[in-house]
């Protein structure tokens, strides 16, 4: 079986209000085998707009230990050339958590795809905020 599609996510945490709680919808996703955890890394931007990075192996225990517990398949894929991505974005005194993720659950439709000897010519996600709002759901 191929590989699904990989989709990298880019959430923001101004003030720098990080925090562990999407690290368990992280892992009941991986433990479900909805999605392969790719790779993680936190960018920061102090108030300087000096911007640092840090990898998943390269966290504390004691202030990420609900992330180090998660498995990551390849770490170091997400790398500084990624973060300086997006530090222009970032606003100083802020953070964010890149995730990359393959989306395991698509890797069958994807061969499927292959097989037929199609090709997908587009792909776009629509954030959920857009869809809720479009929706009026709450």
């Amino acid at each position: 079986m191929g590989l699904g599609p990989v989709d990298v996510v880019i959430i923001d945490f101004p003030g720098n209000k990080f925090n562990g709680q999407i690290a368990p919808a992280i892992a009941e996703l991986v433990e479900s085998g909805t999605i392969r955890l790719i790779d993680l890394l936190f960018v920061s931007k102090d108030a300087d707009g000096v911007v640092t990075t840090l990898a998943i192996e390269d966290l504390d225990p004691a202030a990420g230990p609900s992330f180090m517990s998660l498995d990551v398949s390849f770490p170091g894929t997400l790398d500084k050339d990624d973060a300086d991505e997006i530090s222009d974005d970032l606003a100083p005194n802020s953070s964010a958590l890149m995730v990359a993720f393959e989306n395991t659950w698509a890797a069958k439709f994807t061969d499927a795809i292959r097989a037929s000897q199609a090709v997908v010519l587009d792909q776009f996600r629509i954030p959920a905020e857009v869809v809720n709002g479009f929706l009026d759901i709450n």
